[in-house]
Order: C-alpha cells, then sequence, then structure tokens
C-alpha cells in the first residue's frame, strides 16, 4: 500500500523545480488559480486548445486521480471530525460535497484577492515580491491562530 502523502524531501524539491522550469521557459509564475483561470476561460470561449496551465491542472487532477487509483481508492482519512461524523458510503458523498464546497470557496477568495497560496509561497517568494512575502507571512499566521483556536475549542 501506498503512503498517503510524498515525503517532504521529494516534494519540495520536485516543487522548486517547476517553479524555476515555469519562470525558465515561460516567463510565467507557477500558480494553480492560473491554472484554474486558464481552463475556465478557454472553456467559456468554446475553444480546445489549452495553454499549459490548463494542462498543469488536468495533470494535477489526473496525478491525484492516478494516486488514488494505486493506492486501492480515494482515502478520507485525516480530516478530524469531518471524517468521525460522516461515515459509509453517503458520509463518502458528503465529505466529497463539502470539500468541494469548501473548495468553490478557497478558489472564489483567490480570484478576488488576485492570487493563490501556490502562486504567491512558491513563485512569488522565489522572486523575493514582497507583497508575496507578506501574504504567505498572513497565509501562515492565518492558520497558525485558526488551529490554535480550534483546538482550544475542541
Amino acid at each position: 500500500m501506498l503512503h498517503s502523502q510524498l515525503p517532504w524531501f521529494f516534494g519540495g524539491p520536485i516543487l522548486g523545480l517547476c517553479v524555476v522550469a515555469m519562470r525558465w521557459l515561460m516567463n510565467e509564475r507557477l500558480g494553480v488559480m492560473g491554472a484554474w483561470t486558464d481552463v475556465v476561460n478557454t472553456v467559456a470561449a468554446r475553444r480546445l486548445s489549452f495553454g499549459p496551465f490548463g494542462w498543469m491542472l488536468f495533470g494535477l487532477v489526473a496525478g491525484a486521480a492516478g494516486f488514488a487509483l494505486i493506492a486501492g481508492g480515494p482515502d478520507f482519512h485525516g480530516y478530524g471530525w469531518l471524517t468521525d461524523t460522516f461515515t459509509g458510503t453517503a458520509g463518502t458523498l458528503a465529505i466529497v460535497a463539502i470539500l468541494f464546497a469548501c473548495g468553490v470557496l478557497i478558489g472564489l477568495g483567490t480570484k478576488i484577492a488576485g492570487g493563490c497560496t501556490s502562486g504567491n509561497g512558491l513563485s512569488g517568494n522565489a522572486m523575493a515580491s514582497p507583497a508575496s512575502l507578506v501574504a504567505t507571512m498572513t497565509f501562515f499566521a492565518t492558520g497558525i491562530v485558526v488551529t490554535l483556536v480550534t483546538e482550544a475549542l475542541i
């Protein structure tokens, strides 16, 4: 059985190489919101030719689906109360619906904010962008505060 996560010492350098490759080969920043926007714009324009960001998004989805298939199916353990509360087939569907809704809300917030955590954290920091440095510090600080508050309430 596969481990549920790629070790950081593989994932980190791979992401770093992707950031460098995107900048060097295409003079573009690596970010998932750019990929999603590319797919939405292509579909809205009724074109079938996706740009590199669109193919990157398809690669992310295909990679996740391939990993789930090799691992024996999707694994929804580790979401705390969510996986403790919703069990069985109906529970899995509920978890998928909740995670999908959360993803839509995150995407909406990202679009309104003009960038995503991956774009700011990876590409922006690699380019020493002051705005990205502040944004990334804000992401991490918010995550730490929410975690501490959540743990205090549970």
